[in-house]
């Protein structure tokens, strides 16, 4: 089975970058799997896109080399077997409150006698290469998504969850759970609260031998984040980066306009 460069490269004392789709589209997905990203997360909780998207959005990121990861829409086994046999090298799952939720995610990516996965890798025994079934349990990533005022009383029980790879912020939700509400959703949080919530998560990770992620916008927050000892930060994704481009374009034109008047 080809190595998951993710995990090699955490070995090495390596921070990545994970970049973001949300476009339901197999060529954006593969123009974004050629600007070097380390990993490439498909959307499918809030993305633009459904399961008959995602599996040629994979097949687009396969030259590249780019590892493949998947957010599912909820804790559901059948939609997180059916992302891994569509190749996904990893699966982020949302809304991860208890150990007992981590456990159950757990249980949804591994084959026996680690978990309870139905084996029919339908895609993913090609792409992946041979030895995909005996091998599968050590390279898939379980990626759990502590985003609420809940998961954060249940921290330390998640983070040492048997089986469970890492836990990865969604600081949207995380600043709304603890808040309540107080806090406008986003990303790249100021609040001393959010961020001392940030450190606990690296320190139970760390106490447990897992790993960290956190969603960015912007590439200087996310060098802060990997400095507060975050593995894995994503910086913005395909949509946003998309809106942001265009925008630019369109105001540097105007000013030109308006220069050359």
């Amino acid at each position: 089975m080809i190595e998951n460069a993710l995990k090699s490269r955490w070995a090495a004392g390596q921070a990545t970058l994970n970049g973001w789709l949300s476009v339901g589209n197999a060529f954006t997905a593969e123009i974004m799997a050629a600007q070097g990203y380390d990993s490439l997360t498909i959307d499918m909780q809030h993305g633009a896109l459904d399961y008959a998207a995602v599996l040629p959005m994979l097949q687009a990121m396969r030259a590249s080399g780019v590892v493949p990861l998947v957010r599912v829409p909820w804790l559901e086994p059948g939609v997180i077997m059916k992302a891994l046999d569509a190749g996904a090298y990893g699966i982020i799952c949302p809304m991860v409150s208890t150990a007992d939720q981590a456990a159950a995610l757990v249980r949804a990516m591994r084959y026996p006698p680690l978990g309870e996965r139905s084996f029919g890798p339908t895609r993913a025994i090609y792409a992946a290469g041979d030895g995909y079934a005996a091998e599968a349990n050590g390279q898939i990533l379980a990626l759990a998504m502590v985003e609420t005022a809940e998961a954060m009383e249940n921290l330390d029980a998640i983070a040492a969850t048997p089986g469970l790879d890492g836990i990865y912020v969604g600081p949207s939700d995380l600043s709304l759970g603890l808040s309540g509400g107080r806090i406008q959703p986003g990303p790249d949080r100021e609040e001393p609260e959010v961020i001392e919530a940030f450190h606990r998560i690296v320190a139970a990770c760390r106490k447990n031998g897992i790993r960290a992620g956190l969603h960015c916008m912007t590439p200087d927050y996310a060098a802060r984040a990997v400095a507060w000892g975050f593995d894995m930060t994503t910086v913005s994704g395909d949509s946003r980066l998309l809106a942001l481009a265009a925008g630019e374009s369109v105001a540097r034109f105007r000013a030109s306009l308006k220069s050359a008047a």
